[in-house]
């Protein structure tokens, strides 16, 4: 009988606990920067100049964490990096391409002359939809198993349009706290139309997902299970309601804790996020593929184990030092 000492139990299970947290990171940090970009056209050119003011600091290291995710996906579960690869390669090859679009237009729009600025600030605004559709419509085609039916693809473009919006949601609350005045004011007015595309989006989900598999809907809702998972749902609605208070009351005077929306969201984003890693595992490809099936041999892994002991700590230092040197609000955007 296998036991967790076992290196085939946990060294995968280390690096999908490894990659999840990678993809969590990711959603999370370049989610906001993306919902940024997606709320361009709602804003004139100072204040646009100003919204990207507040990400240039971070935005690259933030795309670090999608890197980091699929090199692992790649180096420690192949055949599952190749199924899930060759299934989304077509969202795939659309997000690289709006990704590209976005790092050109973030350091053209800022050198070229003021007649193609608004060039610029619109592929970047178009860099930012395609990347947040095309990563919507891979997590619905993921959720349904990665197999292509109408069904399936009409499920994935629902959940590209929610997370789209779901994006500009954070976005909106990391604009509340790194602005002030008419800026932060309609970024509140964002937030509070943003936030039930990411309800309807966490609950499409979460009520799709239990019905992809006998087996989930057992995990869900057999007794006692159901019952020590009851927190889960009553947590994201407790703070989904936070978040809709919160809000209706911003900008509190002298804009007090102007952080909490966004750190209230990240938390939603985490629990919503654990409910559907729950769901899934041991499965890396939907019933198809478990982390340990799909795994590289032991001796491969813990070789990269100790890669990633050394690089894992750098991406994140780098993370917290970009973070805590540009902590407060984003100041004039200037490139001299």
């Amino acid at each position: 009988m296998q036991t967790f000492g076992d290196p085939t139990i946990w060294l995968p299970f280390i690096f999908a606990a490894l990659m999840g947290a990678s993809i969590l990171i990711y959603v999370v940090l370049d989610g906001f920067d993306l919902g940024v970009g997606v709320l361009f056209p709602f804003a004139d050119d100072e204040e646009k100049d100003r919204m990207i003011a507040s990400i240039g600091p971070f935005w690259d290291a933030n795309e670090t964490w999608l890197v980091l995710a699929v090199g692992l996906l790649l180096v420690a579960f192949p055949a599952a990096h190749g199924e899930i690869l060759t299934a989304l390669y077509l969202p795939v090859a659309i997000m690289l391409i709006g990704l590209i679009l976005r790092g050109v237009a973030f350091e053209f729009r800022a050198k070229a002359p003021a007649p193609q600025k608004d060039l610029w600030n619109n592929l970047f605004f178009a860099g930012s939809l395609m990347t947040s559709l095309s990563q919507g419509f891979m997590l619905g085609m993921y959720v349904m198993g990665l197999d292509w039916t109408w069904a399936h693809v009409g499920f994935g473009l629902l959940t590209a349009l929610f997370l789209t919006v779901g994006y500009s949601f954070i976005g909106a609350t990391w604009v509340i706290h790194k602005t002030e005045n008419a800026l932060q004011h309609k970024a509140v007015a964002w937030a509070k139309g943003g936030i039930w595309g990411l309800v309807l989006g966490i609950g499409a989900i979460s009520l799709a997902t239990p019905f992809v598999s006998d087996r989930i809907f057992d995990k869900w809702f057999s007794l006692p299970t159901a019952l020590y998972l009851a927190p889960l749902p009553i947590a994201s609605t407790a703070l989904i309601v936070w978040l809709w208070s919160m809000l209706r009351k911003m900008p509190y005077p002298q804009d007090r804790m102007s952080w909490k929306p966004f750190a209230v969201a990240t938390v939603l984003w985490v629990t919503a996020f654990g409910g559907m890693a729950y769901s899934f595992y041991p499965y890396v490809v939907p019933e198809k593929l478990t982390i340990y099936e799909s795994a590289s041999a032991p001796e491969s892994l813990f070789i990269i184990l100790i890669g990633t002991c050394f690089v894992l700590p750098a991406i994140l230092g780098y993370t917290i030092l970009a973070y805590t040197i540009f902590r407060g609000k984003a100041g004039e955007l200037r490139y001299d």
